[in-house]
């Protein structure tokens, strides 16, 4: 019997809140999504690539999950949450009114991989990036994680806030580059580049570790410190964070607003000349 891929899923009318979705690309990936009558979807604001006419669209307050029905200020503190963590006052709400099926698909801004997980697989919970929820099934809640010590929030790279996403339906996070995922066991350490941690279970450890001696520092190029993650659980490392990928780009404009650094670096200005660049 062939192993199922993990990039599509067909959903089981045994298990609630579960959907059919295929994810399509490689490097540039999106994410469609096959619902049923009366069945929702909600995603992030401005990740719609396109969609079926039976499916109805509606811009919600807060993350749209069912817990913040009850009134104004459930809303209102939903809505805070995903403000601190970087992402929109507002969510998007795609539910088919029609009859067969319908689809939706939804895509990541960044280049990189769209990574699906049932969160009822990993005790209901999730520990992400400030903004790598892109889409999920509705009713997963977007909350705020704070880093417990002091130390790990100034310098592990995404500050005190990352995202905690919570609930028993499946989500779909966006991650930059190439997508690894370990299992460590109790007591297990590995050390990541705070940059390239993209998510772990809240039963991994997340301290810092420094990168080293002096000379490292200074002359590494890999920061002052490395995500050190203990056991057990499991996470996930992105080869290509977009803040790394930024850095990169604004490196190589540098002070001339973006002109071509590449051929006519070494010959200045005549090099630009020569290769076409002026």
């Amino acid at each position: 019997m062939p192993h199922p891929s993990p990039w599509q899923h067909h959903r089981s009318s045994s298990i609630a809140d579960d959907i059919d979705f295929e994810i399509k690309g490689q490097e540039l990936q999106f994410l469609e999504i096959e619902l049923d009558p009366g069945e929702s979807a909600v995603a992030e604001a401005g990740a719609l690539v396109w969609k079926d006419a039976a499916v109805d669209m509606t811009t919600v307050f807060g993350d749209g999950s069912g817990g913040q029905g009850a009134g104004f200020m459930g809303k209102l503190l939903g809505a805070g949450r995903r403000l601190v963590t970087g992402e929109s006052l507002f969510t998007t709400v795609f539910t088919h009114q029609g009859h067969g099926k319908a689809r939706v698909a939804f895509a990541s801004p960044t280049p990189g991989a769209i990574l699906p997980i049932r969160l009822g697989d990993l005790g209901g919970r999730l520990i992400c990036q400030k903004d790598s929820f892109l889409a999920a099934a509705k009713g997963v809640s977007i909350g705020v994680h704070f880093q417990k010590r002091v130390l790990t929030g100034l310098f592990g790279g995404e500050g005190f806030i990352m995202q905690k996403l919570e609930g028993d339906g499946w989500v779909f996070v966006q991650m930059g580059g190439t997508v690894v995922e370990r299992t460590l066991s109790a007591g297990e350490e590995l050390h990541v580049d705070t940059g390239c941690l993209a998510a772990m279970t809240d039963t991994v450890d997340f301290d810092l570790v420094t990168a080293g001696g002096v000379k490292s520092v200074l002359f590494g190029g890999e920061g002052l410190f490395f995500a050190r993650l203990r056991g057990p659980g499991k996470v996930w490392i992105q080869s290509l964070p977009f803040s790394r990928l930024a850095g990169r780009m604004l490196a190589a404009a540098g002070s001339r607003g973006g002109q071509n650094r590449g051929e006519g670096s070494i010959l200045g200005g005549l090099g630009d000349f020569v290769g076409g660049n002026n």
